[in-house]
This record gives structure tokens, sequence and C-alpha cells, in this order.
């Protein structure tokens, strides 16, 4: 039984990344998205059953190692044989709940699974494979490059990275991922499959990404007014925990919005921590806003992004037309319904700007947004053409 038969897609995401890699018509897939989305798992049990299934020759696989405490890459010259049963253990530990060891040795004893660093590629050409790039956004360009290079006839190309982590830690400067998707993205006979935080399927990956985003957050430099009005915060919600403030005016002002419908003070507080921010009755965060004279609103922190949509944008109701807010590449991408696509992007684009702006603030990513076409435009549409 082939891999992909017994690996079911978990998210739409998911069933569209094996769809893709199904399509022979795509020579080269690209693949981005978070860790535990499932990028190495679905691409590596495609190359192990394009390989058993006689499709290629060999799956040639090429995964940077990194060591977590120096940032040292270890080279198949530096470590030897350890290199190899490294990579072995990445792939056991990948798809080692669904095929045994001895297929994966067999395949390697058979050179129908190779492990290659890019450290040596000069020479080398890869015919009839299936060349799969994992972690991608840990390697040089330079050798990324040279990998893409070494692609020979009857061969295929999957890129797997992980952008959202790069951007994260870039906080919005342009890196290598976010350039290879963009490459890719307008590549002939190349598709690339964007996965989010909703395709997470592994408990321990979504718990990292969220400390992540917390961590940069609470590591952001504040301003001395906005550790002021964190110290008038902590005077009365002694005890909630707050992971940042991101003060706005100066991207109110530059966009002209109403100071009326939107907040002065965004505060951001740990998860399970903003009934304490509030109050019972909204007292706190009113006492907080007449000390302050500044109009605040308050979100916890959790990995429903949707939240700050409803927190930021001047229009109250338009985030219930919202209906999804993830990341899409190295961008936190909205999806709205289309009927309200001008009413939430603004005049001349002032309200997408303003969130923009606010978001790049607040984590150093930008804010793109998505029109999509519900059921309920369309029975919304039909009934205005029959009216007509």
């Amino acid at each position: 039984m082939k891999l992909l038969e017994v690996i079911k897609p978990l998210t739409p995401g998911q069933e569209d990344l094996v769809n893709t890699l199904n399509n022979s018509e795509y020579e080269i897939v690209g693949v981005f998205g978070p860790t535990g989305s499932g990028k190495s798992l679905f691409s590596l049990a495609f190359g192990i059953d394009s390989v058993l299934d006689g499709r290629y020759k060999k799956l040639v696989v090429v995964k940077p190692l990194i060591d977590v405490t120096t940032g040292e890459e270890l080279t198949l010259a530096k470590a030897g044989p350890q290199y190899i049963e490294l990579i072995k253990s990445y792939v056991i530990d990948v798809l080692g709940t669904f095929t045994s060891w001895d297929t994966i040795a067999r395949l390697m004893n058979d050179g129908k699974l190779v492990f290659v660093d890019t450290h040596y590629l000069k020479g080398r050409t890869f015919d009839d494979s299936l060349v799969f790039i994992d972690d991608a956004q840990s390697i040089k360009i330079e050798s990324l490059i040279e990998v893409f290079l070494r692609v020979g006839r009857n061969s295929r190309l999957i890129v797997a990275a992980d952008p959202i982590f790069q951007s994260l830690r870039s906080r919005g400067d342009q890196d290598t991922t976010s350039l290879l998707r963009d490459v890719l993205a307008s590549e002939s006979k190349a598709k690339v499959v964007d996965l989010g935080v909703k395709d997470i399927v592994r408990a321990g990956a979504k718990r990292g990404i969220k400390l992540a985003i917390e961590y940069l957050m609470r590591s952001r430099t504040l301003t001395e007014s906005e550790v002021k009005s964190l110290e008038s915060v902590r005077a009365h919600a002694p005890d909630a925990d707050i992971v940042t403030i991101v003060e706005l005016d100066d991207i109110i002002k530059k966009y002209e919005l109403s100071s009326e419908h939107v907040p002065s003070l965004l505060i951001v507080a740990k998860q399970g921590h903003l009934g304490r921010l509030v109050g019972k009755g909204g007292e706190r965060i009113n006492a907080v806003e007449k000390d302050l004279n500044k109009k605040v609103r308050a979100v916890e922190l959790t990995l429903d992004f949707t939240q700050f949509i409803r927190a930021l944008h001047p229009i109250s109701w338009v985030w219930k037309k919202v209906k999804d807010v993830d990341f899409v590449g190295t961008y936190l991408t909205v999806k709205i319904s289309s009927d309200v696509l001008g009413p939430f992007m603004g005049q001349k684009g002032s309200y997408i700007r303003y969130l923009d702006n606010a978001m790049r603030r607040l984590l150093g990513v930008g804010v793109k947004v998505i029109p999509i076409e519900t059921s309920e435009d369309t029975t919304s549409k039909g009934k205005k053409h029959r009216k007509k």
C-alpha cells in the first residue's frame, strides 16, 4: 500500500499539497509553511511512493543539519558518518509511524534514496530523480541555486521552507525564503502551496509557534510613552500578565483616521489573563483609559489572529465578514467576503495601510487581503439580479 493511501491530509491546505504533488504538470513544487504543517511528511511520503512505483529512479533528499546551540551547519566533512545517521534519523522521525526502517534501509542500499550535502554538489546531475529540498530557509542562497542547477532530465523538484519563523525573526526584513517563494510563484510549470497555522496538526508545533510569537512581542523595545502606559496598566491590573503594548496615535494621524473609531493603544495580554486586565465590569480597563486619556483595546495572545483585526479595524462590524486570518508566505493574510472589500480597505486603502503598519509594529509582519466569494455573496447577488 502506498504511503499516501495511509497518510491522509487533515486540512484543506494539506489536501491542496497532496493534489499538487500528484499533478505531474508541475515540475517544481514549493511548499511554504510553519513547522508541523505536513511539509516534510507529505513530500517524503510522495517521494518514497514515486520511487517504489517506478516514476523516478531515486529520491534525492537535500536537508541542512543545523546545530541549534551554535547555529553552525554540520557538513559531511565535519560530521563524518554521523551526518548520514542524523539524516536517517530525520527520515525515520517523519515517516516512522507509517513505514518500516527495513523499507528505508532497502531503498538506501539500492541507491534509490540518496542524502546529499549541499557543499559537495559540483559535477553532479540528478537525472530521473525526485529532488526534495527540506528546510530551505536554513540553506544559503548560493547552495539553493546549486541544487537547482543539478536537477537533470526527467526530474522534478520539491522545495519546502518555513517563511513564517524566518520572517518573525527578521521582523519583516526581506529574507531568502520570501524571495524564493516569490520567484517560484511566477515560474512557469511551478506551483506554490502555502500552509498556515491552521494546517499545523502537531500540538507541540502549535505551542512552539505561539511561544515564538509571544517571545517576539515581549522583546519589542517600548517607547517612553509605551512604558508609561504599561506602568498604568500594571497599577490598575497588577495580576494581569501583559505581553506587550503598542501605541498607534502616529499611524492614525498618518492615515487621517478618526480617533473615535480606532484605539490609541493596543494591549496584548497572555492567554487567560484578558479578564484580569479588563475587570469584571470593565472597571480596570476603564481606569486605564481615564488615567492615560486614551482609547484602549485589549486582546489575548492566541493563534486566532482575527481578534487583532477586530480590535484594530476602524469599522466595528467588518470583522464579522472576515473568513480567515492566517500566514500566507511572510504576510498575515486576511480572507474577507468580497462584498465588504471596499469598507475593509478604506478610502484610498487607508484602513489596510493602517492595519499593515500596526501589525508591522506589533509583530514585524505586513497584512494582505484576499477577497473571496462566499455562498452568501452569491445568493445576495442572485436576489439583486432577479429584482432587476
